[in-house]
Formats: structure tokens, sequence, C-alpha cells
């Protein structure tokens, strides 16, 4: 994007502003950065041809977009730990599951083992199971 300045230096500070904001994000753009751009360009401006109204609508509507995602990633890691805590009360519990052929099977949970795939439940005859494949819980 390019500014037009009134005085010389006014471009140079908002590229500075810019370029710092985007190194201290570590290549991930968060709403502190994104604040941090928008103020660096507002006050950067030149008065005689300011942001223009649907502009400033659209970084605004972005601005709100990011936010909304942040807030939506924060229920999901919440959803998730409380998925690994309830899963640790099925040990020592018998567990109804589908196994590879669709058919129900019952094993009885030594321990639970979380990796990147989700929960996984591991039987006292080693037999792995994703939580997703639990019908019920005895």
């Amino acid at each position: 994007m390019n500014v037009s300045a009134v005085n010389g230096g006014n471009e140079t500070n908002y590229t500075a502003a810019a370029n710092q904001a985007l190194r201290e994000t570590n290549s991930e753009l968060g709403k502190e950065a994104f604040l941090k751009i928008l103020i660096a360009q507002l006050s950067n401006q030149d008065p005689l041809d300011p942001l223009k109204d649907k502009d400033f609508i659209a970084q605004m509507a972005q601005f709100s977009t990011l936010e909304q995602m942040t807030n939506m990633n924060k229920s999901i890691e919440q959803m998730n730990a409380v998925t690994k805590g309830s899963a640790v009360n099925y040990i020592g519990r018998v567990v109804e599951y589908l196994d590879d052929e669709g058919l129900s099977t019952y094993g009885t949970v030594a321990y639970v083992r979380f990796d990147k795939s989700g929960v996984i439940l591991t039987t006292t005859e080693e037999i792995e199971i994703p939580l997703e494949k639990v019908v019920a819980v005895g």
C-alpha cells in the first residue's frame, strides 16, 4: 500500500511501524499487530487525502473477523481440555466400542494417551481405542 505523505518522514515511520509489528508476531498476525499497523496507518496518513471510508470499514471488518477467529480458537482449545479431563475418568471402567469390522467389543481401560489424532484409550489387553469409537461406558 503506497502512502503519500505531507512531510517526507511519515511514510518511513509507517513502514517502520508496520515492519516492527510484523517482526514481533513471528509470522503470525494477531490482534495487537493488526492494531499497531492500523494506528500507524491512521496517524501517518495524508490529511489532504485521508483513508477512504470504505477502506477503513473493510479494515475494521478484517479486525472483527480476526477477533472472532481468535475467540473461536480459544473455545476449541477449552473444549479439547475438557475432553482430555473427562477421558481420564474412563480408567478402570469397561467400555463398549466398535472394532475395525464395526462389531461391538468390550474392554477395560488401563490408561489414556493423548496424541495429535486425539484421545486414545488403551485396554488391559493393550488394544488402542480412539475415543470416537466408544459407544458406551460401564
